[in-house]
């Protein structure tokens, strides 16, 4: 560290720096043309403790400890122009942000001298606060770790930074050189239809299929199953395998080793937590949207339709397919699961609830589980986990509804991503910014992953120390090496503003969970008053592709027409299909 210059030349370009005699000595480091230069002239206290996070904390990386020493270098030199400030920042509550709050904001400011205040909140009130100050003159929060769910929201009401934009212009000096944003595995969600980079990936986790392995292996009750069904008790390729399973559990067999079982699990509390439920795709694993990777065009996974970039309407009359026959199927199932084969109170528990239920033993499959739950099911102490400490349970593909059709979204993957608005001041701006690529660099990320299990670096996932440990989590890491990752998606950019429509989903879908309506009749009144907010938007206005509804049409018109909504199947109940679990790793790819 003694070195008068060190310059690392990763191409022909030669590198100079002039020193100045008459200064504080100090680190000089900048990026040009590709090549990374750090000019270290006298330790600072922020190097010794980089060394000292990278030893004690970050010594699993996909960087070599020199790496990671060059790139805490860069933090620390561009850190040095806000030491006066304290961050405030703000996201969902998952194990990765309780990580950040607790563990990475501690290790930045000893890095850097920047004091963060990371709070962890509810999804829903995250929402509501980035919402809040969209809608303000002034800032609350330094950055936001904001679902891409409102991605189609940010691009709209242009108040959101383009990324892309600060990263070349006024956020390039402090903007990371090791960035790599090739490597992010969930840029394509976060970008809007300009090809602009809105937010920056920090976790992501999908909803997939879950099973308990070693139940659906045992040989005697694979034969019973396969003499009531008529074929194998294995991973199901369709709802009507779903359902077979719900039922042979539930209803046929009833107990393993004493132990009351259930085929199902889900929850149907009217809470804003059922809204995720099914505003995270439900409605594409049944398959009423259209083809199209990642969302659908041009009616989505909400049953928005658009024309261009410009929403029309949800409702089948206007062209949308939120009250189709494919919808109205996916929410009679919902509730003919939950009434049949889920445990006793499951209808009056809410996700948080709900997502212990299946470490507990109890639970012989679930449809839609998010894989956020994977870090909880791995403790030795669960059931579900037998004496090696592996888990007796796997993850595999989202069994899909007899309207998906090939090229059809199949699930939901939640991606949080770092997000700044306009109106947050320029130096606050900047030093949030060091934070949030702080927490997502190579330096960190793969212990963050680690931590939490929620992968967003391609690197990490490929990395030897995954490969290493995929046994212990069931099928995630096969998972986020496959094509797979990039056709589970977030909420796209059909959806215009997601803070003024989300919460229709849990409000109406509770009325049909607790029977206060029928599916049918839920599902026409959530389109009708969705139509109505779409209207609303647009006559308030946004920035670029407003809505601007269809004129009403017959339902007939519309489901004749190709592609979504979808007419009525005359047999909604195929037979069942499954396949080994195995073979749907592959099915994967």
């Amino acid at each position: 560290m003694n070195a008068i210059l060190t310059c690392q030349n990763y191409s022909h370009i030669s590198c100079s720096v002039f020193l100045l005699q008459n200064t504080i000595k100090k680190y000089i480091s900048f990026f040009a043309f590709g090549v990374l230069c750090i000019t270290p002239m006298v330790s600072f206290a922020g190097m010794d403790e980089a060394e000292r996070w990278i030893d004690d904390e970050f010594s699993i990386s996909t960087l070599s400890k020199k790496e990671q020493l060059q790139e805490m270098q860069w933090f620390v030199n561009a850190a040095k122009p806000f030491q006066d400030i304290t961050v405030r920042v703000v996201s969902e509550r998952i194990d990765t942000h309780l990580y950040e709050a607790n563990v990475l904001t501690k290790a930045f400011e000893d890095i850097t001298g920047i004091k963060v205040i990371h709070e962890i909140t509810g999804e829903d009130d995250v929402v509501k606060k980035i919402a809040t100050q969209m809608n303000m003159s002034y800032s609350i929060y330094d950055a936001y770790i904001n679902d891409s769910d409102l991605i189609g929201t940010h691009y709209r009401y242009a108040k959101v930074v383009a990324l892309s934009d600060f990263m070349k212009g006024e956020g390039k000096d402090v903007t990371l050189p090791t960035l790599d944003l090739d490597d992010f595995m969930g840029i394509s969600f976060t970008s809007g239809p300009d090809g602009k980079l809105y937010q920056l990936p920090d976790q992501q986790f999908a909803n997939l299929y879950w099973y308990r392995h070693d139940w659906f292996s045992r040989p005697d009750l694979k034969r019973k199953f396969k003499g009531l069904y008529g074929y194998e008790l294995a991973v199901p390729v369709n709802w009507s395998a779903y359902e077979d399973i719900a039922e042979f559990f539930s209803i046929h067999v009833r107990e393993i080793d004493g132990v009351k079982v259930y085929g199902h699990m889900d929850y149907g509390r009217k809470d804003p937590s059922l809204g995720w439920r099914f505003s995270d795709a439900w409605l594409s694993m049944a398959g009423a949207g259209d083809k199209g990777i990642p969302n659908g065009l041009p009616v989505d996974e909400w049953g928005i339709r658009v024309e261009g970039c410009v929403p029309v309407g949800a409702s089948v009359e206007r062209g949308g397919a939120l009250n189709s026959p494919a919808s109205i199927y996916a929410i009679s199932k919902f509730v003919e699961w939950l009434e049949k084969y889920a445990p006793p109170g499951a209808k009056e528990m809410n996700f948080s609830q709900a997502g212990a239920l299946p470490g507990q033993g109890h639970i012989a499959q679930q449809i839609f589980w998010y894989t956020a739950f994977t870090a909880a099911l791995t403790d030795p102490k669960l059931p579900v986990v037998d004496a090696k400490g592996d888990p007796k349970w796997r993850m595999a593909p989202s069994p899909r509804g007899p309207y998906w059709e090939k090229g059809m979204k199949l699930g939901y993957q939640d991606t949080g991503a770092w997000t700044l608005l306009k109106n947050t001041p320029i130096e606050r701006k900047k030093a949030a910014w060091l934070y949030a690529q702080f927490v997502v660099s190579k330096t960190v990320s793969l212990q963050k992953t680690l931590v939490g299990l929620t992968p967003i670096r391609n690197s990490d996932v490929q990395s030897a120390k995954m490969a290493e440990i995929a046994h212990k989590y069931g099928g995630l890491i096969e998972f986020y090496r496959s094509k797979a990752r990039d056709i589970w998606s977030p909420t796209g950019t059909n959806v215009p503003d997601y803070p003024k429509l989300a919460d229709l989903w849990w409000k109406n879908i509770a009325l049909a969970a607790n029977n206060e309506l029928t599916p049918k009749q839920a599902m026409n009144k959530m389109a009708s008053e969705m139509d109505g907010r779409l209207e609303d938007i647009g006559i308030k206005g946004q920035d670029r592709c407003a809505p601007k509804l269809n004129p009403k049409k017959e339902q007939e018109y519309w489901l004749s027409q190709p592609g979504s909504p979808k007419p009525k199947l005359k047999d909604e109940k195929p037979r069942g299909k499954t396949v080994f679990y195995e073979d749907s790793l592959r099915a994967w790819d």
